[in-house]
């Protein structure tokens, strides 16, 4: 591998990255600010928004940049929203998938069919969590709450939102000492490095196999395809999801196979999630629902024999 080779790969992580920090800077002066200003109540408002979270986290998620994922993965660390949203946004984040779809003169329908089932199945699956979540941890929550409520009487209001300043405090940022702005700038800086540091190794990986590594065993149509789709769709680059589309445009592998590809595919939401959340179980917990239910829809797709193809 020459210079030239590593040149490539540092311009593709730079441009990746840049991609993301506005919509990290942007996320990260929104919780600053409601660290600052907001109380408690608008706070307790999101996180418990019930269905319209996973609704407007499926519909935001279906636009084209990745770096929707990132603030999504942000604020859920902070606990502003629920896992249930988080996983809608990240079922529906279309990535690089939209553009090459139009670039290469995808029909429309099949376009906007592709775009509505990643959004429908995102709302339908962050529903569900919210809603198992909901009543598996109701009374954790209430003994939770209590004690938060108990915690902010001792601090005051200036600290009412005590995920966010433990966030805050797990990230050695001095916020009240910086500002918002600069605050902010840190936290989004530390994100993007951390990004930089994976999406190199990531784009090292593609520049070496690209699609045809992934062609080589994800070839056909059976249910181990669509397995091994899933699992390639987990991996945290814009370059997967690219290669899964041109892979399915060009009838490598089937609508099965793609779809499950391209709804656990989050771009670097997972890697943001993995760095800013805590504990390492709940981020367990967040992939293995993602994974399950990209390849359980996938295996449908197969089964009553779905194709977004017209």
């Amino acid at each position: 591998m020459d210079m030239l080779f590593w040149k490539d790969v540092a311009i593709d992580t730079c441009v990746d990255a840049l991609k993301i920090f506005p919509f990290l800077l942007v996320t990260y002066i929104i919780m600053e600010y409601l660290e600052h200003h907001t109380d408690r109540k608008m706070l307790d408002w999101l996180r418990h928004a019930g269905p319209l979270g996973p609704v407007i986290g499926a519909a935001t998620g279906a636009i084209p940049q990745c770096g929707f994922s990132a603030a999504a993965s942000n604020l859920y660390a902070a606990r502003v929203i629920s896992m249930g949203t988080l996983i809608a946004v990240y079922l529906s984040t279309s990535d690089e998938m939209l553009p090459l779809l139009i670039s290469t003169q995808a029909p429309v329908v099949t376009v906007v069919m592709i775009l509505v089932s990643k959004a429908a199945v995102g709302i339908v699956a962050g529903l569900i969590v919210d809603l198992v979540g909901n009543r598996l941890d109701r009374k954790k929550h209430e003994e939770e709450a209590e004690d938060e409520a108990e915690h902010a009487g001792h601090e005051g209001h200036h600290h009412g939102d005590s995920n966010i300043h433990r966030m805050c405090e797990r990230e050695h940022c001095d916020c009240e000492k910086d500002g918002i702005f600069l605050s902010a700038l840190k936290h989004s800086l530390k994100i993007v490095l951390f990004v930089m540091l994976i999406t190199f190794l990531m784009n090292a990986f593609m520049k070496v196999f690209g699609a045809a590594g992934i062609q080589y065993v994800t070839i056909g149509q059976s249910y181990g395809v669509i397995l091994l789709a899933s699992l390639f769709g987990l991996i945290p680059n814009c370059g997967v999801s690219v290669a899964l589309t041109q892979l399915y445009m060009s009838g490598v592998i089937g609508d099965g196979a793609a779809m499950a590809g391209l709804l656990v595919g989050a771009g670097v939401g997972l890697l943001v999630l993995l760095r800013v959340n805590r504990p390492f179980k709940d981020n367990a917990k967040i992939i293995g629902i993602l994974w399950a239910v990209g390849f359980l829809t996938g295996c449908l797709l197969k089964a009553f024999g779905i194709t977004f193809i017209r």
